[in-house]
């Protein structure tokens, strides 16, 4: 009995999508083409994932699209870039299947709960998400959303740095 116990939760996860938090960044460009590596190897599902955040915790975030379009609605906003994104990254690497063939969500809320409520639903089998690696007095207040997920998801989760550019 405890033998199909052991079978049936590994399968679970196994079976599920490789999730991969983006904020746009060039660590999150990494972390997508190493998680689209994983997804290839694996031949599990990509699952790309934005969270719209609360604006009054990082302003500015979205202004770089928002001094244009005064009107519109932060989600609509970063769905269009979310959407830039996605089609920067697959028009530089389109020999990459699984990043042409990912499931794209997005998502508004706080990123460490969303992140987390997202992996519970998908069924994730991973997480990788890049960091920047933080430093300074509101890194040591707040932490990283990474090292937040990193602390609180059961699953395991990797943690990417851009390369170097040489």
């Amino acid at each position: 009995m405890a033998d199909k116990k052991q079978e049936s939760h590994p399968q679970d996860s196994a079976q599920g999508p490789i999730l991969v938090p983006v904020d746009f960044s060039s660590h999150s460009e990494a972390a997508l083409l190493l998680a689209s590596d994983f997804a290839a190897g694996l031949g599990a599902r990509l699952v790309v994932l934005h969270v719209v955040h609360d604006p009054q915790k990082m302003p500015g975030y979205y202004a770089r699209m928002a001094s244009k379009k005064t009107l519109t609605r932060i989600a609509d906003i970063a769905a269009e870039m979310l959407d830039e994104f996605m089609a920067k990254v697959r028009k530089k690497h389109p020999e990459r299947k699984a990043l042409h063939s990912a499931e794209i969500l997005l998502v508004t809320g706080i990123p460490v709960t969303r992140i987390l409520q997202v992996v519970e639903k998908e069924k994730a089998r991973i997480i990788v998400m890049g960091s920047k690696g933080a430093t300074g007095l509101r890194h040591l207040l707040l932490g990283s959303v990474a090292e937040q997920v990193l602390g609180l998801a059961k699953l395991p989760v990797t943690i990417v740095k851009e390369q170097g550019k040489h």
